[in-house]
């Protein structure tokens, strides 16, 4: 087979394209910048890409943009009234005290999108800085011209802004469930009976209950009345810090929304009920054992119907109680670890597993017993001092000083629990949503990711790939990921002006395999520490938490592949990767039919 040694990347998708484009500007700022685009005219705006805002800051910035109601026109109006070259000034309060810079990014007359940039409050931003943030987007404008990822009316295509989808839709054996679910036709009864009893107390006119699982860091949906047909069905799964349920058991305490407009961008869950015309919201923590183990929902279509969150909460104790009791029913098995729920293995059938096996599994029960340890007594505690200060700082009534202090402390518990759910997801079991894809297609996705740090650091890349290679069923995020973890570390072991090699070739056999090849010129790994690499928590680094490569060999080995690094002085670092490939199909032949002559 004939290979093709070039350095010209393969043709990126339009959505990697747009990524670079956007990646590139926006490091290239040297501020606090996030880009929001169009899918589609009137909106809504997508955001693409950030630096230094939080997501949530992001949201709040594009509903102040967006006029309450999608685009609108609220954007579109402020443009002529803002400052030259269709620029406008923002304050953001809340979450976090922001002076901002809307740039609105252009194609003739058509507003596309937005390029933000901020700065603590108390600065300025010089006569320079906004000539800088101008000439950003008009650079952004005429580079997505060159890359012709306009259509006809001058906005990005849906397609081109969101995920691309899949080649093809996945075998349904192929796809595992990521969390264990505990929704149940015995479940739902039960939850319908609390709710039914929970009409006399409080009327309302739709309502749920949520089962709050700390080791996902989400609420699942176990049963509602008169719920949509479309959300919020049984076995739904609502995120903590994007739902008011998540809300309340952040806070660990009631709520009542009277104004669902204003907390339906911020709130998923309110999604549909503001489509409806519902008019309020309680929402409802019970607790077992001192713990918070899930909401009640109630909404009603009457204005008012929900006053005081305090008062309302005790008339539903009753209904609470019986909640708490159903959840900690053992016979139900709701809040136990999905070990305790497993039967024991009998002796026959463990005497048909192999000892390593058996020593995985014991590993893995015991990863799992610490994770449950860390997600309940330290990520949920953490959760709940985050959730107060943003209460703190969201009042306005502190002083800059203190306001500061506030924030650098949630920044650090912020990079606390990122670094805890680092932890909590390797020691999570994967599982693998397998897709055909290309491998070419990945490392260029991955490759896209890091190259503004390849540009800047001037680092030579060569590849190595064939001119056909067949696909492959690999989980692509994963195998992405793991891509990227060994870039990022050849990044880091490299000089200035060094050279990264990229091949792939087939394997064929019994077993038709991939096997790709990543070779660094960079610092070698020294050694005595080259048994240590893969093991968890191990690192060299002064900050990390010592899980990139150990997490990349849990991705290959779930994947039914091997992975080598060969580290030599003077000769850089190899790393090999080998799973395995689908067998090529062969052309089909009828019966009866003599194969064709000239």
């Amino acid at each position: 087979m004939t290979k093709k040694k070039t350095q010209d990347p393969v043709r990126p998708s339009k959505q990697t394209t747009l990524q670079r484009i956007l990646t590139t500007t926006v490091n290239g700022l040297g501020m606090d910048a996030t880009v929001a685009i169009l899918n589609q005219p009137k909106g809504p705006l997508v955001p693409q890409v950030l630096k230094g805002f939080s997501s949530r800051e992001v949201r709040a910035v594009l509903r102040t943009l967006s006029g309450g109601d999608g685009l609108g026109n609220g954007l579109l109006l402020s443009a002529g009234q803002g400052e030259e070259n269709g620029a406008l000034r923002l304050r953001m309060v809340t979450p976090g005290s922001k002076n901002l810079l809307v740039m609105l990014l252009r194609d003739g007359k058509v507003v596309y999108g937005v390029l933000v940039v901020g700065k603590q409050e108390g600065r300025q931003f010089t006569k320079r800085e906004k000539t800088t943030v101008g000439s950003a987007a008009h650079r952004i404008t005429e580079q997505l011209r060159e890359a012709k990822l306009f259509d006809h009316s001058v906005l990005l295509t849906r397609p081109w802004v969101l995920p691309e989808p899949a080649d093809e839709e996945p075998e349904p054996e192929a796809v595992e469930a990521t969390t264990r679910t505990y929704t149940s036709p015995r479940v739902q009864e039960r939850v319908a009976e609390r709710l039914t009893e929970t009409q006399s107390l409080l009327p309302f006119d739709r309502g749920w209950v949520t089962l709050y699982d700390p080791l996902a860091a989400s609420l699942e949906v176990l049963g509602c009345v008169a719920g949509h047909k479309k959300e919020l069905l049984p076995g739904q799964r609502l995120s903590l810090n994007e739902s008011a349920s998540g809300w309340s058991v952040r806070h660990r305490k009631p709520r009542v929304d009277q104004n669902l407009a204003s907390t339906q961008g911020r709130f998923h869950d309110y999604k549909q009920l503001y489509r409806d015309r519902f008019r309020c919201t309680l929402v409802v923590p019970f607790f077992v054992r001192g713990r918070v183990a899930g909401t009640l929902t109630l909404a009603s279509k009457t204005a008012a119907q929900y006053e005081s969150a305090e008062a309302e909460s005790g008339k539903l104790e009753p209904v609470t109680t019986q909640l708490a009791r159903l959840f900690d029913e053992p016979s139900l098995n709701l809040l136990s670890s999905p070990e305790a729920a497993a039967p024991p293995a009998t002796e026959s059938a463990v005497s048909g597993i192999s000892e390593p096996v058996i020593r995985r599994q014991e590993r893995q029960s015991a990863l799992n017993e610490v994770s449950s340890f860390l997600a309940t007594e330290i990520r949920e505690p953490m959760g709940y001092i985050r959730a107060q200060l943003e209460e703190v700082t969201g009042d306005g009534t502190l002083d800059f000083e203190s306001q500061t202090s506030i924030e650098v402390a949630m920044r650090d518990l912020m990079r606390m629990e990122s670094l805890l759910n680092d932890i909590l997801d390797f020691a999570k079991p994967l599982a693998l949503d397998r897709r055909p894809c290309h491998v070419t297609a990945l490392i260029e996705d991955a490759l896209a990711l890091v190259a503004t740090d390849l540009k800047v650091n001037r680092i030579e890349v060569t590849k190595e790939f064939p001119a056909r290679l067949g696909q492959v069923r690999w989980d692509k995020e994963k195998i992405q990921h793991a891509f990227l973890s060994i870039f990022t570390n050849a990044l880091e072991a490299m000089s200035p002006g060094g050279h990264l090699r990229l091949s792939v070739s087939p394997k064929r056999g019994r077993r038709p395999e991939m096997v790709i090849r990543i070779h660094n010129d960079g610092a070698p790994i020294p050694e005595e520490l080259g048994e240590k690499i893969f093991e968890p928590y191990f690192t060299t680094k002064r900050s990390g938490t010592g899980l990139g490569l150990a997490m990349v060999k849990k991705i290959v080995d779930e994947h039914d592949g091997h992975i080598a690094i060969d580290s030599r002085p003077e000769e850089g670092t190899l790393v090999t990767i080998t799973l395995p490939a689908m067998r090529p199909r062969r052309p089909y032949r009828g019966r009866g039919r003599p194969p064709r002559r000239g």
